[in-house]
């Protein structure tokens, strides 16, 4: 994973993190004047892995899920009315959280259980076979606008309204996320990133960059008779970020940029 503020930010409002020992991670996106971005994402990002880490929290994935975007929200939303700097705060959130059995499983027929939650205009992408599929769909004004006809894509894109959200972590004093269970497979790459990636790069140069930097050493890895070394897919994975994180710049950086990539276990 890698966080950069762009080029024309003067700080990084993004978060994110991951409790490996979970199979978590998460991407959130802050927004709020002064600091109140920043001080929601890095909260949201805490309380929320905090929260999958109780043990007394529910096993089923989907409700582990809620409960722990139920406690990021009330605790943003509580803070930001401590402090009229704060008001009005919020972030965005993106998360992956794999089945416990999934982490359990040593069985090549088992296809791993992959669970995905949002909330805002932060994305979760697959890569697979040389192709890319967004798994999110945006909660944002302009993409409601699409949904209903009123505008195409390519007028979404250039919308000055394209940054509106419609959901988001702490704005209110509850939020309903998206969570949805996938069926992942080996060689599977999964990336969340915040809106500062999508704005500069289209799905098919994301998906170029992952292909060059990633794709082949995930493959490798994915297949079950692979001896391909952990380091060497960690390695392909960082560099895949930095290419990422790169690219979305020399396209101009005018948001900040976050990207975490997942391999299939």
């Amino acid at each position: 994973m890698l966080s950069h503020r762009g080029q024309v930010r003067r700080a990084n409002q993004d978060a994110c993190a991951t409790l490996a020992e979970h199979g978590a991670f998460v991407v959130c996106d802050g927004m709020g004047g002064a600091a109140g971005g920043e001080v929601a994402s890095h909260l949201a990002t805490e309380v929320f892995l905090d929260c999958l880490a109780q043990p007394g929290s529910a096993t089923q994935a989907r409700a582990r899920l809620a409960e722990a975007i139920r406690v990021a929200n009330q605790t943003v939303y509580r803070h930001a009315q401590k402090s009229t700097s704060l008001h009005g705060m919020g972030t965005t959130l993106v998360a992956l959280l794999w089945e416990e059995d999934t982490q359990r499983s040593k069985d090549a027929r088992v296809s791993p259980t992959l669970w995905i939650a949002h909330v805002g205009d932060s994305r979760c992408y697959l890569f697979r076979s040389g192709g890319l599929q967004m798994l999110t769909e945006d909660q944002s004004l302009v993409e409601e606008q699409v949904r209903a006809g009123l505008l195409s894509r390519a007028q979404a894109a250039a919308s000055p309204m394209r940054n509106i959200i419609t959901r988001a972590i702490g704005t209110q004093p509850t939020v309903e996320p998206e969570i949805a269970s996938h069926s992942a497979q080996p060689g599977d790459l999964y990336l969340l990133a915040s809106d500062g990636l999508s704005r500069e790069l289209d799905n098919g140069e994301i998906a170029q960059i992952l292909a060059r930097t990633a794709g082949p050493v995930a493959l490798a890895t994915g297949r079950r008779d692979s001896a391909a070394p952990d380091l060497a897919l960690q390695s392909a994975l960082d560099s895949a970020c930095q290419a990422l994180i790169d690219a979305a710049n020399a396209k101009g950086g005018h948001d900040n940029i976050t990207v975490l990539l997942v391999a299939c276990p």
